[in-house]
């Protein structure tokens, strides 16, 4: 577009309001000022725009034909305005969050819960999946947030912490006591009963597996299974002695329904936090972190 933007909205103003004085107190300017402004217009298009008449202004039919199309743009750049201010005034945009199922139960859903009551008018799309997959959408910009486990491996991704979890083995009194009772008071509890865990393609299956390698565990008898939740439930009807992550079952243990299996060595805590690409920040995402009052330092992962 050759012409300046503003001899556009001059020629748009004249022609809506077909005469010249009407047009310059709308847009605050002199009527010379705006009589120059077409000229030029009209010298640059090579074109007449208008037709003077002792009521005003005429639009030609080459007049009319730019009329139609600045019509649609301004139109467009006001709808444009209301849009964006809409958003503003209501808090309007779209959060996509990735968590693995056990994450999003016990620790996303109470935060949500605050966020939603604050910012009901943003849209939150949650993608229940893996850390693995969590992690490459975020790499690939394909969500915004990651719910996860901080990861050993750095990553160009930016971490924020929420909490610290421990990992931890639980099983019922019944079910020990009647493990010992058939295999002795001294019975190796890895060779002689039945672990469960979750499953090899889950995150937290590789970090336990590195602890029972580091600590010659080998189980014998083990039950696999893919969400954290079905592992707690297998745990407390006695089916064995689950690895579980310790604040999702601390009602059990409060209640007695479950007790902890004493280690020789404990497994070693973990950091939750969201991580996010910091190439995809959005007002969204601020309004997030803004509710969560999540410290924003930014630490590398």
């Amino acid at each position: 577009m050759e012409q300046n933007l503003s001899q556009y909205k001059i020629f748009y103003e004249v022609a809506k309001a077909g005469n010249i004085s009407r047009a310059a107190k709308e847009l605050f300017i002199s009527q010379p000022a705006i009589s120059k402004s077409i000229s030029k217009l009209e010298g640059s298009l090579g074109v007449s725009l208008f037709t003077r008449n002792s009521r005003g202004v005429q639009l030609t039919d080459e007049g009319k034909l730019l009329y139609n199309h600045t019509k649609a743009a301004f139109e467009a750049l006001a709808q444009g305005e209301q849009e964006l201010k809409r958003i503003k005034d209501f808090h309007i945009g779209h959060l996509r969050i990735g968590v693995s199922n056990t994450l999003c139960k016990y620790i996303l859903l109470p935060y949500l819960k605050g966020f939603i009551e604050k910012y009901p008018h943003i849209k939150i799309t949650i993608e229940s999946q893996s850390t693995a997959h969590t992690v490459n959408m975020l790499e690939q910009q394909r969500i915004d947030l990651g719910l996860i486990a901080e990861p050993s491996n750095r990553r160009p991704l930016l971490f924020n912490p929420v909490m610290e979890i421990q990992d931890t083995f639980v099983a019922t009194k019944s079910y020990l006591n009647n493990l010992y009772l058939r295999e002795g008071p001294d019975a190796d509890l890895f060779q002689t009963g039945n672990i469960l865990l979750l499953d090899k393609n889950n995150m937290t299956r590789k970090y336990i597996d590195e602890y029972l390698n580091e600590n010659q565990l080998v189980p014998n008898q083990l039950l696999e299974v893919t969400t954290m939740d079905l592992l707690i439930e297998f745990a407390k009807i006695g089916m064995g002695i689950g690895c579980v992550i310790k604040d999702f079952v601390q009602k059990e243990l409060d209640q007695g329904d479950l007790v902890l299996v004493p280690m020789e060595n404990n497994i070693k805590k973990r950091t939750v936090g969201f991580a996010y690409n910091p190439y995809g920040m959005s007002t969204a995402m601020d309004k997030f972190f803004e509710a969560m009052k999540i410290n924003m330092k930014n630490t590398f992962i």
